[in-house]
């Protein structure tokens, strides 16, 4: 922070610290949104921010465009104007074989002078859409999609809240930036960010976005730019265009990062096209561990006066191309459709299938989204049907092979009755969602109580959905204060449960009430409440009774709250059945405050990269993860040559094999726990 100057006026000392803040702030946006690799936690950051936007508050007037408050402005303009990119952004051709890829290489050395001297650098294709971004003297001024090449749509206001995207670059002491920088790149969703939009979706009765790349560009044209700051989106900067472009496109790759872009750590320099053919066999084995969808690999020529030399045919240009790799698929026969009920009283249809072999899994059910879906795609009972894994992830049924219909198959019959409690169900204006009308449905509270039990909320063991089911069935439990409630004498009359396991499940109920109040939150399934959110509010608030006291407009001021968030905790904490499920669950003696952790800076984990793959002994994903960050631990879902450990279970797979190849530590749970006591691993 700068000196303050005991002789200046009050409002110089303040413009002083907010010029001072807003490059602290940018510092830490930096290590946080780019890097994954924080230096403070988020208190720290929201103090700052919070300091920050009280001095401009002051000063309004003196407020610049590029400052971290200023991310999301006002409103884009009801249709998106047109702007003319400076250069063409060009679109790529595509290859699908090894052969094509060689006869692009031997267009490109046909091209070229004789003593040219070739090499490529390799990329991934990230599944996403093209931006330009134009920046004035270091300052991010326009940011254009790709349009037809020539004219784009000006959607500067939305792109501003992408928080890997720099509004000021970062230029190192003593360089200069040109004062025009055209910097393209791709605009994605993150895989984990994507699902749970349209698991958010899907709750509000609305339609399903298809892939990260349609969620990505529906999210980028919003004309409020407070959704799109809501949707996660991440970019990777890929190409430097005119002034600021370095002799070899691997420099600008290098400026980029320099500038606090995020570029991908997996792109490579090779020097023929063989070694460019084995960096494509051997992405495609490391793709489906990375946190974005990919599919497939680009080449382009280094140099970019070779480039220049080559020039462009038409809309791609001759010295770059896309390999796409070809989507794993499968055929198999759809034998019946199960209709689901959700803890939001959602029916949720899913393809039974016969089992088939998908991508190293068996597959024997697939998703069928809503009765949109079913719609669209002619989907009957006894169809042949074309599968793949959306996002290599969820397997779902691509279309329906049609020329293979025998006359026997049977169209789908859409639910009119909810299948738990035979209640009508419902369908409102334009929600994709049916959702049963009965509010005491037995499925809501059953689905609930799984959600509570489960290994990431109060991980009570030995009380899993088929125990949930023969408690509510015997009428000895409707929600959850009434498993508090439970004696040995009641659990002992349940089928299949003997002394031992009876002597189990209560001891894990009487062991659950030290969960604190992050853990009970999540547990208590408030739409939009998930782990993350669930330990914010414990952090803020300490105790459900200053919860409980807490008005909207106080929550959605909270980092990684917001107003819909703020809206869904108050409406749930207001409803007076859930009041006195709180004051029963209190007089149960569960824990309803949380405990904010020590400082662990002589933890072997502190400010270090932590990734966990495969199934742990003891440890849900999510308290591992808790248990990580409370050391002062960075937790990633990927593994990079950043990564500092690797937690490894049963069934790790591929995210243990890229450790291995890039020589991260690797440990086991019982490791982990012991470092996390102090004692370092060796």
């Amino acid at each position: 922070m700068a000196e303050i100057d005991l002789f200046a006026d009050e409002k110089t000392q303040a413009l002083a610290e907010a010029a001072d803040l807003r490059q602290e702030i940018r510092h830490h946006e930096y290590l946080y949104y780019v890097l994954d690799a924080p230096e403070i936690t988020d208190s720290e950051y929201d103090r700052l921010m919070v300091r920050l936007r009280e001095i401009e508050a002051a000063y309004p007037d003196s407020v610049p465009a590029d400052s971290p408050t200023q991310r999301v402005g006002g409103r884009a303009d009801s249709q998106f104007t047109e702007v003319r990119h400076l250069e063409p952004l060009l679109s790529l051709s595509n290859a699908f074989s090894a052969e094509e890829l060689r006869a692009f290489d031997e267009r490109v050395k046909s091209g070229l002078p004789a003593d040219a001297k070739v090499e490529y650098v390799m990329e991934p294709k990230i599944d996403g859409l093209a931006c330009s971004l134009i920046y004035e003297n270091g300052k991010l001024v326009r940011a254009a999609t790709r349009g037809d090449g020539i004219v784009g749509e000006n959607v500067t206001a939305n792109v501003r809240t992408i928080r890997t995207i720099p509004l000021v670059l970062k230029v190192p002491e003593g360089e200069t930036v040109p004062e025009l920088l055209d910097v393209r790149g791709e605009v994605y969703m993150p895989r984990q960010a994507f699902m749970r939009l349209n698991e958010e979706r899907a709750e509000r009765g609305e339609s399903e976005f298809a892939n990260p790349r349609n969620a990505a560009a529906g999210s980028l044209r919003q004309l409020d730019p407070q959704v799109t700051a809501s949707r996660s989106l991440s970019f990777f900067a890929y190409y430097l265009v005119g002034e600021g472009a370095k002799a070899n496109h691997s420099d600008s790759l290098a400026t980029l990062a320099k500038y606090g872009f995020k570029v991908s750590e997996n792109y490579q320099v090779v020097p023929n096209i063989d070694d460019a053919l084995q960096y494509i066999e051997d992405f495609n084995q490391k793709r489906a561990s990375l946190a974005y969808d990919t599919d497939g690999a680009v080449i382009k020529v280094n140099n970019v006066h070779l480039q220049q030399l080559l020039g462009a045919t038409g809309k791609d240009p001759r010295w770059a191309i896309a390999y796409k790799y070809p989507p794993e698929q499968a055929e198999t026969t759809l034998e019946d459709i199960d209709w689901r009920v959700g803890r939001t009283g959602v029916l949720t249809p899913t393809a039974v299938l016969t089992p088939v072999k998908l991508s190293g899994s068996v597959i024997s059910r697939a998703t069928l989204h809503n009765e949109d879906f079913i719609k669209a795609k002619d989907i009957r009972i006894g169809d042949r049907v074309i599968i793949n894994k959306a996002g290599e992830i969820i397997p779902e049924v691509l279309r329906v092979a049609v020329d293979k219909r025998t006359g026997a198959e049977k169209p789908v019959v859409i639910p009119d009755k909810c299948p738990e409690c035979g209640w009508s169900v419902e369908r409102k204006g334009a929600e994709a969602a049916i959702r049963c009308t009965n509010p005491h449905c037995p499925a809501l509270g059953r689905e609930g109580l799984i959600h509570f039990v489960s290994r990431d909320a109060m991980n009570i063991d030995g009380c899993g959905p088929s125990v949930i089911n023969a408690l509510m069935d015997a009428g000895l439990v409707r929600d959850a204060a009434d498993l508090y409630n439970l004696q040995k004498e009641d659990v002992l009359k349940l089928d299949r449960m003997g002394e031992k396991s009876a002597d189990k499940l209560l001891a894990a109920l009487e062991a659950s009430k030290a969960n604190e109040l992050d853990k009970l939150l999540f547990a208590l399934g408030i739409r939009h409440v998930g782990a993350k959110v669930a330990r914010t509010l414990a952090t803020e608030f300490g105790s459900m009774e200053r919860l409980l006291e807490a008005q909207p407009e106080q929550l959605a001021a909270i980092r990684d709250i917001g107003d819909k968030i703020a809206e869904s905790v108050v409406t749930w904490l207001s409803v007076p059945t859930n009041r006195d499920l709180l004051e029963r669950l209190a007089a149960a003696g569960l824990t309803m405050t949380f405990t904010a952790p020590a400082s662990q800076e002589d933890n072997p984990f502190f400010g270090k990269t932590i990734v966990f793959t495969g199934t742990l002994p003891t440890l849900g994903r999510a308290e591992a993860k808790t248990m990580a960050q409370d050391a002062g631990a960075k937790v990633s879902g990927s593994v990079s040559k950043k990564t500092d450990y690797v937690v490894a279970g049963e069934e790790a797979g591929s995210k243990l094999d890229k450790a291995n190849a890039l020589g991260v530590k690797v440990i086991d749970e019982a490791e982990f726990l012991q470092m996390l006591k102090g004692d370092d691993a060796e």
